[in-house]
């Protein structure tokens, strides 16, 4: 049995760039800490974006340019990033179902144990894929830990973990207590 991290768009966009947030830059060292002492598999998503990103659907609700492909806000964290055994899973939009089946792959080959994920955004795309994943591996733990996410704000934050836990998520916080 194996446990897997997934490390969710930890992008500079989503850190201190055109969307970020002092949550988000007060969480990197801890989702460092968190990746380095973690002992299955680790996955990082990142979000990306075609250069016409204006004229898509989440950039006419959203009208933020963001994680454009190629871009230095595309990028994952430098100190995270070299951390990285193997390549990002991009994603066009907040979930991916692309992560989901590489998931299922997995269990197939290794039955996972447990899935947790830490990142950003906690109320976009942190809650899309612990769903997706849920949806995928209904009969595997899906963790959220709490204190290496941040959301928009800190009450969207606090509202997508109620919202997972509602779910089925667990809700953890950095020592792995519920």
């Amino acid at each position: 049995m194996q446990d897997i991290l997934i490390v969710v768009d930890m992008q500079n966009d989503f850190i201190d760039g055109a969307l970020g947030t002092k949550e988000a830059v007060a969480i990197v060292p801890r989702v460092k800490e968190k990746i380095v002492f973690f002992s299955g598999p680790v996955i990082f998503t990142r979000d990306t974006h075609p250069e016409n990103y204006m004229e898509t659907q989440e950039g006419k609700n959203l009208p933020v340019p963001h994680c454009i492909k190629g871009t230095e806000g595309w990028q994952i964290r430098p100190e995270l990033d070299r951390l990285r055994k193997t390549e990002p899973v991009d994603k066009p939009g907040f979930g991916s179902v692309e992560l989901g089946r590489m998931l299922l792959e997995m269990n197939e080959k290794e039955p996972i144990a447990s899935v947790t994920l830490i990142g950003l955004c906690t109320d976009v795309c942190v809650i899309s894929n612990a769903l997706i994943i849920k949806a995928f591996l209904p009969e595997v733990p899906v963790k959220v830990d709490a204190a290496c996410c941040a959301g928009i704000s800190p009450r969207s934050h606090d509202n997508a973990l109620s919202a997972m836990a509602m779910c089925q998520v667990e809700i953890l916080n950095s020592q792995g207590e519920t």
